[in-house]
């Protein structure tokens, strides 16, 4: 027992804010909001992401910086598609060939070709607990 009563509280304590905190990186500007999208399987991820994903969140920005928290998430297998939304339109803009004018970004800093990664490729394990990701935006 003595053992025990020497160390610390906080080794017992367990984290009051249980959730996935994205701090989105590289915003350009403090145009428009961001738009933080959590995937829980392939179906749509990135681009359906208004039908498709587990929860959207939509944040303004400040000081080109902005935070997205998704609270009450179970264990599982997720994946993150972000966007600057500069215009405020709901949509990532394109230019006439399909290739993005608005900030994007995805969990693992996976890498958007010629096409949007895959879930698997932006994918991560999630175990209830609190984690912290970073996720930088490309234009």
């Amino acid at each position: 027992m003595l053992v025990f009563a020497s160390l610390p509280t906080a080794v017992f304590a367990q984290s009051s804010c249980r959730a996935i905190h994205v701090a989105v990186l590289d915003i350009r500007n403090s145009s428009g909001t961001v738009a933080c999208a959590l995937f829980d399987s392939p179906e749509g991820f990135p681009t359906e992401f208004l039908r498709s994903a587990t929860k959207v969140m939509i944040m303004k920005i400040r000081d080109t910086q902005a935070r997205c928290d998704f609270m009450g998430i179970p264990p599982g297998t997720y994946a993150l598609a972000v966007i600057h939304d500069e215009n405020m339109d709901g949509k990532l803009g394109t230019n006439w060939l399909g290739v993005p004018r608005e900030g994007y970004g995805f969990s693992n800093d996976a890498t958007a070709f010629m096409s949007a990664p895959s879930f698997d490729a932006a994918g991560f394990s999630y175990d209830g607990r609190s984690l912290d990701l970073r996720i930088s935006l490309n234009y």
